[in-house]
């Protein structure tokens, strides 16, 4: 009985009864089982060269169309990604600016779709200050904090990022690559400061068409020629192959009738 009184959680309110019970890993609103620690290590070292290589890839995939529509981005109506607006967008305060702008530029039906994924998280997150879940809409990447971020910041699905800043947890969601990206020109030009020609990872080959460089006249001209390979004989048993058998030992074919 001690046992079952304590499993079961008292939701009424106004007496000494409310609430014991609730404190079981398995009752509802209780304790989880071996609670995570503030000391646990949460996040882990990265060499510099592969964060920047992580980041510059994510941005080199936000401006394909097609990785972005994989993403689930509703980038139709966009006229060009990657998007760049002009300077004074960062002086907005207001967030029906905001709406007006996305409009223009074919925006907003991303903002829309986030607006409708929002659904009450199942399990007992629910219950652990994270009850709904909502999509990622666009990312607004600026250079100088004018206001747009009062004017972006209320419009669902979408965030805001500064150009001097950047994370890759917003870049590339999940780890997932293509995120519609929506950049100030001050941003956009910044990009060249902050990440120039000689820390940016180098290609490996000036042409990445593998096929079409070895059946190039150049390289068929000094390679040798393909040698004819025979396929090894398959070794048969004379005592279960009859043929095999008779190749061997001509009488066999006698001694069988």
């Amino acid at each position: 009985k001690q046992w079952y009184q304590r499993r079961v959680a008292i939701t009424a309110g106004g007496t000494h009864r409310s609430g014991q019970g609730a404190y079981g890993n398995m009752c509802r609103s209780g304790r989880m089982f071996a609670p995570t620690k503030t000391f646990r290590k949460w996040h882990r070292r990265v060499n510099r060269k592969m964060r920047r290589y992580a980041i510059c890839s994510a941005v080199a995939a936000s401006a394909l169309p097609s990785l972005l529509m994989a993403r689930g981005h509703k980038v139709d109506k966009v006229a060009e990604v990657p998007c760049v607006i002009e300077a004074g967008v960062e002086s907005i305060t207001k967030t029906k600016q905001a709406v007006t702008l996305m409009k223009a530029i074919g925006a907003y039906d991303d903002v829309e779709k986030a607006k409708e994924s929002r659904k009450v998280r199942t399990g007992v997150g629910k219950i652990r200050n994270r009850r709904h879940t909502m999509r990622k809409g666009p990312l607004v990447i600026y250079k100088e904090d004018n206001g747009i971020t009062k004017a972006f910041r209320n419009l669902p699905g979408v965030t805001l990022l500064n150009v001097s800043r950047m994370n890759l947890l917003h870049l590339a969601p999940g780890g997932h690559l293509g995120r519609f990206c929506i950049w100030t020109e001050p941003a956009f030009k910044a990009l060249g400061e902050i990440y120039p020609s000689n820390i940016l990872p180098r290609d490996m080959m000036k042409n990445a068409d593998l096929t079409r460089i070895i059946n190039s006249d150049e390289i068929q001209r000094v390679v040798r020629p393909t040698k004819d390979q025979r396929r090894p004989a398959i070794k048969k048993n004379p005592l279960k192959n009859i043929n095999v058998m008779i190749r061997l030992n001509p009488y066999a074919k006698i001694a069988k009738l």
